[in-house]
């Protein structure tokens, strides 16, 4: 008998098959979670309503939590932190600054976004069972910090910032108040009132003689 005829003459009902999920709109989900309330405390229940299917699923898509907190700050970056690269960019290092700090704030006071920084609530990890995940994230967070450090020696050693300036100093300072903006955001401050502490940041910036 065929596969046709067998299928034609069963008289038992035919299972739907599970209708199929957009991979990305779930990862883009699954991003969001994790950005609200970090690692640990994206819970698998509240990833698989936010991303619209089941554990299963979940599971068979993206292997297990781990792996999809990797995948989903790998999205962060090309998506809401890619003003980061956007700012590296620049052709100054004064505007390098300007558009990290402003990029921040944007950032991370969109209401269309869970406030904060991902990669700052991604490391909220404390328990030895998510020491891995903490450290990873870490590794990002020090591979951007490197680069925007490569861009200000650049800057230095080609005369757009003095020669007495410190790069690694002046990434650390960047950051420091990048991380600090994010976390105020979070904490409902005021687009306003941030960018304006941003620009106040600025003027420490060391000008050219």
């Amino acid at each position: 008998m065929s596969t046709f005829a067998a299928a034609s003459t069963s008289t038992k009902p035919r299972l739907g098959r599970p209708r199929a999920f957009q991979r990305e709109a779930a990862l883009e989900a699954a991003m969001r979670v994790f950005w609200a309330h970090g690692y640990e405390g994206a819970s698998l229940t509240a990833l698989t309503q936010a991303m619209g299917i089941n554990r299963p699923s979940l599971y068979a898509a993206f292997g297990d939590k781990a792996t999809l907190f990797r995948e989903a700050v790998a999205r962060y970056g090309t998506g809401p932190g890619r003003y980061v690269r956007r700012a590296l960019g620049q052709p100054t290092a004064r505007l390098v600054a300007e558009m990290l700090l402003r990029g921040a704030v944007m950032m991370a006071t969109d209401p269309a976004n869970p406030g904060g920084c991902l990669w700052v609530q991604g490391a909220l990890a404390t328990s030895a069972e998510s020491a891995a995940v903490r450290d990873e994230i870490a590794a990002v967070r020090n591979r951007g910090i490197d680069q925007v450090q490569a861009r200000l020696a650049h800057a230095r050693a080609t005369g757009d910032l003095p020669a007495t300036a410190d790069p690694e100093a002046l990434t650390l300072y960047l950051i420091s108040v990048m991380n600090g903006l994010a976390v105020q955001a979070a904490g409902g401050r005021s687009r306003e009132s941030l960018l304006r502490a941003a620009e106040f940041a600025l003027t420490a910036w060391p000008e050219k003689v």
